[in-house]
């Protein structure tokens, strides 16, 4: 099904996709609608053009691709399924991910992954090409969040209080140094054989969905940070 969403306000888009029977939806001339996707399962949804806020939010199962970017929380609280941009995306994409995966071409703004968290075979998993913003990784408590660093330098690809408030998960940085800013509640160290292992799947889908060759991606340095069970957050926040 084509649906031309030049004419449409994110109401009448939205419910557009809702009422539709058929799995695969194409929307053509995209321009800012807001919940394109939310909470639904079992659909293959192809973008043309620029989708506003909360792409995904709430999502179960299906998978949207977008042929531009995206903007602010995308996969806002999503649950499973894939959302796959081909360019870059705003801030707090990934806001209290439980599941599913999100693959960004390019690069994310402030807060991405912030609240990520997962629950037994739900880890939620985030993958940008280029850099990300501040506060990458605040306050995630499970999931992978992985910054490809594509065309960057030696540098941290992160912006500043990155893993503020980390308490699970673990975060790898392409690159040969760890932010300079880490908070103590927080640890870095080389990646590890084993980490790479772990990540390898989601790299590679990176590479099917955009292109590249994922043993060069993963021959490069990682740092991978987690949470400082010496020194965990959880102390600043109770009584003694």
């Amino acid at each position: 099904m084509n649906i031309n969403a030049e004419s449409l306000d994110f109401q009448a888009l939205n419910a557009t996709i809702r009422e539709a029977s058929e799995k695969e939806i194409v929307i053509d001339h995209c321009m800012g609608q807001r919940y394109i996707g939310a909470g639904l399962s079992d659909r293959q949804i192809l973008i043309h053009g620029t989708p506003g806020n909360a792409l995904g939010a709430y999502m179960d199962g299906s998978t949207i691709t977008v042929m531009g970017n995206a903007q602010d929380a995308t996969g806002d609280t999503m649950n499973e399924g894939s959302i796959i941009i081909h360019g870059s995306a705003g801030d707090a994409t990934g806001y209290a991910m439980r599941g599913g995966r999100i693959l960004v071409q390019k690069d994310t703004g402030y807060r991405a992954g912030i609240h990520m968290k997962a629950y037994k075979d739900k880890v939620p998993v985030l993958v940008m090409g280029g850099r990300a913003g501040s506060f990458l990784g605040e306050y995630q408590a499970g999931g992978l969040i992985i910054v490809l660093n594509i065309g960057g330098g030696d540098k941290a690809p992160v912006g500043y209080f990155c893993g503020t408030g980390m308490h699970g998960g673990k975060i790898f940085l392409c690159c040969k140094e760890a932010p300079a800013d880490l908070p103590p509640q927080v640890c870095a160290s080389p990646a590890a054989a084993e980490d790479l292992e772990l990540i390898r799947p989601h790299v590679q889908a990176y590479c099917d969905a955009f292109g590249g060759d994922c043993d060069q991606l993963l021959s490069r340095d990682f740092i991978v940070l987690t949470p400082n069970t010496s020194s965990p957050y959880k102390r600043l926040y109770t009584a003694n």
